[in-house]
């Protein structure tokens, strides 16, 4: 697999967004526009020949930390390193730009993205308990002080 990982469009992540059923509520660049507005942000795509296989949208919160907010991977495209790929490229801008730590969320429904933080050295920072249960937030942090 030749997956790209490149800065992207908002139209772009509403194309892959429409492809994934987990996501109850579906995204329109305007509502994602909202919560970037004003923030420096990041927004990559992953693609292979040109068809768009997965996301990952991130902003500063301050000086120190960058928060990777909203991600996701095309069902066709799972378990092929896709994830992990836009991972690595938002870490290295990351740390490119001056940031130390780099926070995200996660929900106990979504188990793949859980084992790839920790996988990649995410610690869990937080918890909030929500019911149903797999509608909890896991709140992560990493260090990126060299």
């Amino acid at each position: 697999m030749s997956v790209v990982v490149r800065q992207g469009s908002l139209e772009e992540v509403v194309q892959v967004v429409s492809a994934i059923q987990e996501f109850a509520q579906k995204e329109t660049v305007q509502s994602l526009l909202k919560r970037l507005d004003g923030k420096t942000s990041l927004v990559l795509v992953a693609e292979e020949r040109g068809q768009l296989l997965g996301f990952k949208i991130g902003y500063e919160i301050d000086n120190e930390t960058f928060y990777s907010w909203f991600g996701g991977v095309s069902p066709l495209a799972r378990n092929k390193g896709v994830a992990q790929k836009l991972l690595d490229v938002q870490e290295q801008w990351v740390v490119e730009h001056g940031y130390t730590q780099l926070k995200v969320k996660s929900r106990n429904q979504f188990p793949a993205m859980l084992r790839l933080l920790i996988r990649n050295s995410y610690l869990i920072e937080n918890y909030e308990k929500r019911d149903p249960i797999i509608e909890s937030r896991i709140e992560f942090v990493k260090s990126l002080k060299k």
